[in-house]
């Protein structure tokens, strides 16, 4: 809770999923990209998985995809095993309270039986590279530096991706 903020549904639902992929994958806390995260959503979760895990931005082993669900995937890199935890739809969470009482939501969340919370499997997932740490090149538009592989090539000048994109080329995103 320290690391985000306050107590709330969100953060229950997150702790829950990356308690659960611990346990699941036989993991600890990543020190290092030993365990990955894979998170489908920008919302309060992410923040206790971020914590319970160790899997950071900054780290290489914290992946976002914008899909809006709370659904989450952990791989561990030694063994190759992934998880995927997926919240259960509203509908199939019985005993849930209301949306509107949230304390008592956050404490269901918190004591529910796993099962009922989620739809967990273990599932395949191809292992992304480990973080690799180049040295920045300078835009020639701003003046800015910016990882190698987050620049286009414009004839012989070099673009971060706003310039890029202020210059009218593709998205590199």
């Amino acid at each position: 809770m320290r690391f985000h903020g306050h107590l709330c549904p969100g953060l229950a639902i997150g702790f829950r999923a990356a308690k659960l992929a611990l346990e699941r994958l036989g993991a600890q806390r990543s020190k290092d990209e030993e365990l990955i995260a894979v998170v489908e959503n920008d919302s309060c979760s992410v923040d206790a998985v971020q914590y319970l895990t160790g899997c950071t931005f900054g780290k290489g082993n914290f992946f976002f995809k914008d899909h809006g669900k709370q659904v989450f995937t952990f791989a561990l890199r030694s063994s190759g095993r992934a998880v995927r935890i997926a919240l259960k739809r509203r509908d199939l969470r019985q005993g849930e309270p209301s949306v509107d009482d949230r304390e008592a939501r956050t404490r269901w969340l918190l004591d529910a039986p796993v099962g009922q919370l989620f739809d967990i499997r273990e599932t395949e997932m191809p292992m992304p590279a480990e973080a690799v740490i180049r040295k920045s090149v300078v835009c020639d538009r701003c003046g800015e530096e910016a990882m190698p592989c987050r620049t286009k090539k414009d004839g012989s000048r070099t673009l971060c991706i706003p310039c890029a994109r202020e210059a009218g080329l593709a998205s590199l995103e």
